[in-house]
């Protein structure tokens, strides 16, 4: 094969990782090339500079993830705020953008909660949009409750990680509401967890299964990957803030305690 067609190939494998939905196991032509970069170091090398040259990073190649790549903040693919919020129905300020990566940072933490989840490619994650909601109110109330103890609920001291100073965003936030209607208040924090999911369901990382408690979802193989490559940095925020039990609010999940040797294994 020549070196025009051996570029071509991995330009197309790319462009299969740019499909979200879709994995080798439903496409021929795409479980070939994944087979083929991960018995071919040279093509390997190739398509990583084809995603390169496009400001994208490859995270995983695999038969059941396909090709997981995170776009960089130059790459045309990324996805900017306005566009999140145009897709969640936001407004894209300030205040949004911190429910919303709130609500993104409780659905990655009680999906993955044990370092051994991230590590395994088997591994199916399941979260509700209320859980995710419990999730991240009790840890908002645990950190208001915490820094009023401190006397720096009004100004949060430096060395505390950025969490600790949105936590009175949340808090102040509805948990729930209706409008006129009938219809369920989209600002209200319950509202905002349901439109994070949806959004990463469009996305290919999560798999809605069911309508209780708000929305029931199942992880996929690409969510894990994303996850774990940010693993470390969210566990990190979260253990440093004293947020070691990982709860939804039901008893069902045990809580888990997370120590620093832990992450080190992410």
């Amino acid at each position: 094969m020549s070196a025009a067609d051996t570029a071509a190939e991995a330009s197309r494998l790319v462009g299969f990782g740019l499909r979200p939905k879709l994995v080798p196991s439903r496409d021929d032509e795409y479980r070939r090339l994944v087979r083929r970069f991960r018995s071919d170091d040279e093509f390997a090398t190739v398509t990583a500079a084809v995603a390169r040259g496009l400001d994208l990073v490859i995270l995983e190649v695999t038969e059941r993830t396909g090709v997981v790549v995170a776009s960089t903040e130059e790459s045309v693919f990324a996805i900017r705020m306005t566009d999140y919020a145009r897709r969640t129905g936001g407004d894209g300020k300030a205040h949004e953008r911190v429910l919303h990566a709130l609500a993104h940072l409780g659905a990655a933490t009680l999906a993955f909660p044990r370092p051994a989840d991230l590590a395994d490619e088997t591994y199916l994650g399941r979260i509700t949009a209320q859980g995710v909601e419990v999730f991240v109110r009790q840890a908002s109330t645990a950190l208001a409750e915490t820094a009023t103890a401190e006397g720096t609920d009004t100004d949060p001291s430096s060395d505390r990680p950025g969490l600790e100073a949105v936590w009175r965003v949340y808090t102040r936030r509805a948990q729930t509401g209706a409008t006129g209607d009938g219809r369920k208040l989209h600002t209200s924090t319950t509202g905002i967890v349901s439109k994070a999911l949806a959004f990463l369901a469009d996305q290919g990382l999560l798999v809605r299964t069911g309508d209780a408690r708000g929305g029931t979802y199942r992880t996929t193989p690409r969510y894990r990957a994303q996850v774990r490559e940010a693993g470390a940095i969210m566990f990190d925020e979260l253990l440093a803030l004293g947020i070691t039990e990982i709860t939804d609010g039901t008893g069902t999940l045990t809580a888990v305690e997370w120590s620093p040797d832990d992450i080190a294994k992410l």
